[in-house]
């Protein structure tokens, strides 16, 4: 059977309980009652790793279900001892049981007491556990000040104890005047009702905190070294190339700036080497695609003049030629042709060039442009490989209109381009200067 998600044969140990003399009114529960559920006579507490805790005492709990939740939080948090002030019914009380789920060590070693001054007669330090104030002059802490002061005395072999109230009333001004001193919680004043099991958790996880040094049963395992800062620039080098490509990093003069962001972006996540590895990968997926280099877009190049002469096509003559071109132009910029992405890459990193205002994929009134120059007044205008008469026609309206408009058309062959850029740009630049 599994107990609290745990299969039965794997739960092992007990609290090492430091048996001390039953004090004077004591008795021990002794073995639990008969009547127990037979599942859960499994005790499935582990050792604490330290001796001694703080005694937990419980003034006349009202259910023998709080009382098992309430071992079950101390068992949590290596809390290994309670005393039983008079339970409304009666000790030992099978319905416990159910509710401590597993933690039955600290129900059988439970300490039942007829009084609380019995109960604490063997004690050289006790807190009230209390959310009101009872306007006695007595110091009052929190649970983090508590523990603190219980560590010390525990492990100089001290019998302290903690004392909880009633579920509905909590403690009397007499049984609060019994302890040295007040423990409440910063909880919230509207609504400060906490139950008893919700009272001891707290504490236990201030002592289990600072009793066993507030270690965590398990941390992130570190699954690859830490990147070099070789890899990191390769990175960086592979990635800004492809963002080159299409052209992400726009205008080309803020070109620097996002660099630096980009790169700092990377470098506050401090990768590992794994990370670097993975990030790689998926630069290069999304650059080269399933089917190989996809030239910097979504499109192939042949695809991508395609989409040009269908666009060409499908826009002639529409809304009396003020077509929504915008949309297009981006859509037209995302996925260059060939000639196109092969020009602008010798372009932009050509010094004759630069302050000269080109920009590619633009829209000018019903049309876009392959590249213009605003200040120049240039608009460059690559011929297809191959292109329909509807798209021909298109594009020599294109031309005229632009044409009227003052602006130079230099038109230049794609497969011209595409044999060799750095030559094309070479005739750019000539017929820039015969002006």
């Amino acid at each position: 059977m599994a107990v609290d998600g745990r299969p039965a044969n794997s739960l092992k140990g007990h609290f090492p309980l430091e048996r001390s003399p039953t004090p004077p009114g004591c008795a021990r529960s002794g073995a639990r009652p008969a009547n127990t559920l037979e599942p859960m006579t499994v005790d499935i507490t582990q050792p604490a790793q330290m001796k001694g805790s703080p005694i937990v005492i419980l003034v006349e709990p009202q259910m023998a279900e709080n009382i098992g939740t309430t071992a079950r939080a101390m068992a949590n948090f290596g809390l290994t001892r309670m005393r039983l002030v008079s339970p409304r019914d009666g000790w030992p009380n099978a319905r416990a049981y159910p509710a401590a789920s597993g933690a039955n060590r600290i129900l059988d070693e439970a300490e039942l007491f007829a009084t609380l001054d019995e109960a604490i007669a063997d004690l050289t330090f006790t807190y009230a556990a209390t959310a009101r104030p009872h306007d006695q002059v007595k110091p009052v802490v929190g649970p983090r000040e508590a523990v603190t002061a219980l560590v010390p005395k525990v492990a100089a072999g001290e019998a302290v104890g903690v004392v909880f109230g009633r579920e509905r009333n909590g403690l009397l001004a007499g049984e609060v005047a019994l302890a040295n001193a007040i423990l409440t919680y910063p909880v919230n004043p509207a609504f400060s009702s906490l139950n008893l099991a919700q009272a001891v958790l707290v504490l236990g996880y201030e002592w289990f905190s600072q009793a066993h040094g507030a270690a965590l049963p398990h941390v992130a395992e570190e699954r690859s070294e830490p990147a070099s800062k070789a890899q990191m620039l390769a990175l960086f080098e592979t990635l800004e190339r492809e963002l080159d490509r299409v052209e992400f990093f726009r205008p080309p003069e803020k070109r620097e700036g996002m660099v630096i962001n980009l790169r700092n972006i990377f470098q506050r996540m401090d990768p590992t080497r794994q990370d670097v590895a993975t990030l790689h990968g998926v630069i290069t997926s999304i650059s080269e695609g399933a089917k190989g280099p996809a030239r910097g877009g979504t499109f192939t190049a042949e695809g991508a003049e395609a989409l040009r002469n269908f666009l060409a096509d499908s826009t002639k003559g529409l809304t009396g030629g003020n077509a929504p071109v915008r949309g297009i132009s981006r859509l037209i910029r995302r996925n260059p042709t060939e000639a196109e992405r092969a020009l602008w890459d010798v372009l932009t990193k050509d010094r004759r060039f630069a302050g000269r205002g080109f920009k590619r994929a633009v829209p000018i009134g019903p049309h876009v442009a392959d590249l213009v120059s605003f200040p120049l007044r240039v608009v460059v205008d690559f011929e297809p490989h191959t292109q329909g008469d509807d798209a021909a026609e298109r594009r020599t309206e294109k031309r005229r209109w632009l044409a009227e408009r003052g602006y130079r058309i230099i038109v230049m062959e794609a497969r011209t381009v595409e044999a060799d850029p750095p030559a094309a740009l070479d005739v750019l630049e000539q017929e820039l200067a015969a002006g």
